[in-house]
């Protein structure tokens, strides 16, 4: 055993550099630590606030009054559309569940799929008209099919906020319409952004350009993407437009080139035009200064670790996503990895539980760091098992020294 565990460990020291170490408990699975953003008059954007943040990391590459707390206008959907996906992807509700549409619903002003009180609807068919119409209509009959009322969604929606760190934002309404004591700010937008965008469905819906509904209406009814920059800037995939008399006209706006995708939240520009080419220039600042790194794949496994008193004496650890890091483009400075196992990993072990981490840096500083998981789970082993390797082991022993 004792030679098995050298050749375990000599084979991990060849990948990385491992430090034995008990991971801090609630630790979390990427954490980058942002380098301090560009100034604010790099750029001389014309709108109230913009921040510009890079997603797998979380980090703020670019900034302008980032927290001004400003009036949202539709980009208030953005949590509607997040609070739509978590229930979908955690099964309390389906795409494909019918919604009957109330009066108070269609009673919404503005931007509307002009819905009809008792008609039927699926959620997918107003998830599209809210990522793609921005219809109002839509976005409260979501928010009274998942809380049964737009109040009790609303509460939902502050709820949400505050567990995502959005520390400047209250909710009013789930449309964005204007109304008392309802406002954001860039930074908070661009957090719930990143995390409906965890959510890879969603992509499938603000990407959609053009679209009619004809069934069960009297009259075709096609939906025009209000996010302009999905067929005209390379790489946009999304997300959300706003714009009242108040509010003026904002976006957050994501793209994807070479494995880096941005999120750009622009609030507060005077016209829809203005915005979109204020918006175009933080996504080119990103991609022209910025790239990312895969350190590692989801798939790599970086080796066994032995567990104590498991069935199986071994497990395989991957990491627990990408690892990917973010740097200036044109650095030449060497990225060190060092993985670092918990110690006495004893059985039961479950598929996927946390049993170490992955550290970049560079100049010795931090750059990056991700969770190691197990690949499988690993059972306690009984008393048949450790008797049985137990035997094996001294068979191994006798046959070697024979």
């Amino acid at each position: 055993m004792k030679r098995f565990s050298s050749k375990i460990f000599a084979f991990l020291l060849a990948v990385f550099t491992i430090t034995i170490f008990t991971p801090p408990e609630n630790s979390m699975a990427l954490n980058l630590t942002p380098d301090s953003p560009a100034s604010a008059d790099t750029l001389n954007l014309d709108a109230k606030s913009t921040v510009l943040m890079e997603f797998s990391s979380g980090k703020v590459l670019y900034e302008n009054k980032a927290n001004e707390k400003l009036p949202p206008a539709s980009i208030t959907k953005i949590m509607t559309m997040l609070l739509t996906m978590e229930a979908v992807d955690s099964g309390k509700i389906s795409l494909s569940d019918k919604v009957t549409i109330s009066e108070y619903a269609c009673s919404m002003g503005g931007t509307q799929l002009y819905l009809s009180p008792g008609e039927v609807r699926t959620v997918e068919e107003l998830l599209k008209g809210v990522c793609v119409e921005s219809a109002n209509d839509a976005a409260v009959a979501l928010a009274e099919f998942l809380e049964g009322s737009e109040e009790m969604f609303i509460q939902k929606m502050n709820e949400r906020a505050s567990e995502l760190g959005m520390k400047d934002t209250h909710f009013s309404n789930s449309n964005g319409l204007p109304i008392d004591n309802h406002y954001t700010t860039a930074y908070d937008v661009a957090l719930m952004s990143r995390e409906v965008l965890k959510h890879e469905k969603i992509l499938n819906y603000t990407t959609i350009w053009m679209e009619t509904i004809t069934e069960g209406r009297a009259e075709p009814f096609t939906m025009v993407n209000k996010n302009r920059l999905v067929k005209f800037y390379k790489g946009c995939d999304g997300l959300k437009t706003g714009s009242t008399s108040a509010a003026k006209f904002c976006i957050s706006a994501t793209a994807k080139r070479n494995d880096m995708r941005l999120i750009a939240v622009v609030m507060g520009s005077p016209t829809r035009d203005v915005r979109n080419r204020e918006t175009s220039k933080l996504l080119d600042f990103g991609f022209a200064r910025y790239e990312v790194i895969k350190l590692a794949d989801k798939n790599d496994v970086l080796g066994k670790i032995k567990v104590l008193k498991g069935k199986e004496s071994s497990v395989d650890v991957v990491p627990s996503g990408d690892f990917v890091v973010l740097v200036e483009k044109g650095s030449k400075k060497e990225i060190n990895k060092d993985i670092k196992i918990s110690e006495d990993l004893k059985a039961e072990i479950k598929k996927g539980e946390k049993v170490g981490e992955i550290v970049a840096t560079r100049d010795g500083a931090e750059i990056g760091k991700m969770d190691v998981i197990a690949l499988n789970a690993v059972p306690k082993a009984n008393m048949g098992d450790l008797m049985k390797r137990t035997f094996i082991c001294w068979l191994t022993f006798y046959k070697e020294t024979a």
